[in-house]
């Protein structure tokens, strides 16, 4: 159990560590062919940072663990929105520009509609839905890159600070690398993962929706503290929303295209026979996500009370997993 536990982290730092030097990598080469920044920012970056959630949940799927594709999926959008947003809020609430909310917020609740069918309805995400999931991430994406076109100060740009300059050699090297190590690590996380649920008599999803998730958001995390030190909260939060669409449409489309698979059911709440992903997490996904956009769009700010009530709400999400 102790060296589960060990590996598990072991493969948190190595999704992290290669995270971070897929992106750098993948931006450098795509700066070489002088890619404009919101091109490089709205596809390689952010697929970059979404990558490690999409090697988890496809791993587990490949692996017959549907719990743990399923569970990283809803519980990265959970984390990202009730705790890394919910920090930027909380620290820096102020005006935001709706304009670049509006477009994910629009494509995160259409996908989620997609999402609630495949769990309220199907009971099961066939590979037909996986292919569905993708198609809306190249609509995605080809929506942002032309937004960003048309407004670049709405765009995010990433800078580089004091960087030495690589040779495209090196850059092949840290992009392969940098998958590589995602690859070794996602399935540590997974496979010891399920070693460590069954340890502690809890189902996989749990693991799913707290650990996995916390860790495979921590890219998210980075980039909303980087956000809040120079003075951009709105960038961190506009960031989160995006990479929550990522979640429902790349991350579950690869898994599902790959390995369909059943609502995972063996959660269940209280012992009555009602799933727990479907009368609980599911809800708390999408009201997360509600609280935080539909006010700000109604009175184009953000609100520390949103921010404040977004922890709360993550700090009752946490200790209902293992109450419940």
């Amino acid at each position: 159990m102790l060296l589960s536990v060990v590996l598990f982290a072991v493969g948190l730092v190595l999704l992290i560590k290669g995270g971070d030097w897929f992106v750098d990598g993948a931006t450098g080469i795509a700066k070489r062919f002088n890619l404009p920044d919101i091109v490089v920012g709205a596809t390689v970056v952010s697929i970059g940072t979404t990558l490690p959630e999409v090697m988890v949940s496809t791993t587990g799927a490949l692996q017959g663990s549907g719990a743990m594709a399923y569970g990283n999926a809803i519980g990265s959008i959970i984390c990202n929105t009730a705790l890394i947003a919910a920090i930027s809020i909380t620290c820096n609430p102020g005006p935001v520009n709706t304009k670049s909310m509006k477009t994910p917020a629009i494509f995160f609740f259409c996908s989620a509609a997609l999402y609630c069918l495949a769990s309220y309805v199907l009971g099961t995400f066939p590979r037909w839905m996986g292919f569905v999931m993708l198609a809306i991430f190249v609509v995605y994406m080809i929506t942002t890159v032309r937004n960003g076109m048309k407004n670049p100060d709405a765009a995010h740009e990433e800078e580089e600070e004091g960087g030495k300059e690589r040779t495209l050699i090196m850059e092949l090297v840290l992009l392969v690398i940098g998958a590589a190590v995602i690859a070794v690590g996602a399935d540590l996380l997974v496979e010891h993962g399920q070693v460590i649920a069954l340890g502690l008599g809890v189902p996989e999803t749990v693991v799913a929706l707290l650990f996995v998730a916390l860790g495979t958001s921590l890219p998210e995390l980075v980039t909303t503290i980087t956000s809040l030190r120079s003075g951009h909260a709105s960038l961190g939060v506009g960031n989160v929303i995006g990479a929550n669409v990522f979640n429902l449409v790349l991350v579950s489309g690869v898994a599902v295209s790959l390995a369909p698979f059943d609502v995972p059911c063996e959660n269940t709440l209280l012992n009555t026979g009602l799933n727990m992903s479907l009368v609980f997490e599911i809800p708390v996904m999408l009201g997360v996500m509600s609280l935080m956009i539909f006010p700000t769009l109604a009175s184009k700010k953000l609100a520390r009370w949103q921010g404040i009530l977004l922890l709360g709400i993550y700090l009752a999400f946490c200790v209902c997993q293992f109450v419940l």
